[in-house]
């Protein structure tokens, strides 16, 4: 008895769990791959700057291609939580390519690009079907709870997926470590498959109906400013995340279990970002709490490009950076991710999200983009300042916006009459 009154509530029911522990799974599974294709990369195909800048570049620009039209179509389905489940097939069906490429001695760089290409096209569709669903099964007034769980999630994943990750390309080679993320797809669609929510109806097809959730975004004060700061964190940060493996094991010396290791460790400051959310939002507001969020998340990384010297030091410098900055970003996550969800019409839903991640992720692969051209030739410390400081300058967007003086979840809104 005492056990069940620790479990969360939204834990308790039976669909809400399913789609947690698949969402959990499948987290797991995205830090696995987050290692060991840049590693692979590396280790097996020598990549440089440039070449890393490239496959970042290949992972990333689906989200500037996709995220409209596969919003404005999500709204017109029914049978959403069906979509996401053949993303997920399709995603672990082009990974498996890799490590069958790599035994028969048949991998290139090209289908590295084409297979990062194809599970961010099919991430995109996944992800604006994903939002719908949330929200069907999840009442508002327990939007940050659920967010809390689904970010803790996250955090756990951050805690055990690099390690893993680390360990098993150590032990497989990068390659075949991406097996382990193939699988953790087909978990999660096999949780999807386990649950019935009612989705809400599908939109009618009308005038404007293409880009109505990109004219919503645009004009609403509080969106503006959140997608502004967002994709001034995105630009920078994926300008970071593209160099930091080569910086990390080239400059610094790691190997890939050891950078695993401190970056699970670090990620001990995402589960507890996580579990104080709730916390921080009720004491001093929704909108306080994203401020708050975006400086912890931005600043701590400011001390990577400074890490150098003996191992330890520079093991306890990085530690520090991604304990705080994981920290952070959960609270922003979550803030951000519960004031979205209030509120957006559930009847454009999809096609504001699919807007929103057009604007906001269209940053990320120009980002690292811009992380290859100026690692190569500025060299990758001083391309890391740049990304690091930057990336601090997002909170200004927010700062003036009426959301850093919002305390409580906005009333969801109506949909626009005209389009």
């Amino acid at each position: 008895m005492a056990i069940t009154a620790r479990i969360p509530e939204l834990l308790r029911e039976r669909p809400f769990r399913r789609y947690w522990t698949g969402q959990t799974v499948s987290f797991v599974g995205d830090q696995i791959s987050l290692m060991a294709l840049p590693l692979a990369a590396v280790l097996i195909l020598g990549a440089d700057a440039a070449e890393m800048g490239w496959l970042k570049t290949a992972e990333l620009l689906p989200a500037l291609l996709f995220n409209l039209p596969l919003g404005a179509w999500a709204d017109r389905q029914a049978r959403r939580r069906r979509a996401m489940i053949a993303a997920d097939f399709g995603r672990a069906a082009l990974l498996l390519t890799l490590p069958v490429a790599y035994l028969l001695d048949a991998l290139t760089l090209g289908q590295l690009y084409a297979v990062a290409f194809g599970v961010g096209a099919l991430t995109v569709l996944f992800e604006v079907c994903n939002t719908t669903l949330f929200v069907a099964m999840v009442p508002t007034e327990r939007y940050v709870q659920a967010n809390s769980l689904v970010n803790g999630s996250r955090s756990m994943a951050w805690l055990a997926g690099p390690g893993i990750g680390g360990v098993l390309v150590q032990v497989l080679t990068a390659p075949v470590a991406l097996i382990a993320d193939a699988l953790t797809y087909l978990v999660s669609a096999g949780y999807l498959a386990r649950i019935r929510p009612v989705e809400p109806p599908p939109a009618p097809v009308e005038k404007g109906h293409f880009v109505q959730g990109l004219r919503w975004v645009v004009r609403n004060p509080s969106m503006r400013a959140l997608f502004a700061a967002s994709g001034t964190v995105q630009f920078f940060n994926y300008m970071f995340h593209t160099l930091f493996v080569l910086y990390a094991t080239a400059e610094l010396g790691l190997s890939a279990g050891v950078l695993g290791a401190v970056l699970a460790a670090g990620a001990v400051g995402g589960l507890i970002g996580a579990a104080c959310s709730g916390a921080v939002v009720r004491a001093i507001g929704i909108g306080p709490s994203l401020v708050a969020g975006f400086v912890g998340f931005t600043l701590p990384l400011v001390l990577i490009p400074l890490a150098g010297g003996p191992l330890p030091l520079v093991l306890g410098v990085l530690f520090v950076a991604e304990f705080l900055s994981c920290a952070g970003v959960m609270v922003a996550d979550i803030a951000a991710g519960s004031f979205q969800m209030a509120l957006i019409p559930d009847a454009i839903r999809a096609r504001v999200m699919g807007a929103f991640r057009t604007l906001n992720h269209g940053f990320r692969p120009l980002g690292a983009l811009a992380g290859g051209v100026l690692g190569t030739a500025l060299g990758l410390r001083p391309t890391l300042w740049v990304a690091t400081a930057g990336a601090v300058l997002a909170v200004l967007w927010v700062l003036p916006s009426p959301l850093a003086r919002l305390r409580d979840l906005p009333e969801r809104e109506p949909v626009p009459a005209e389009v």
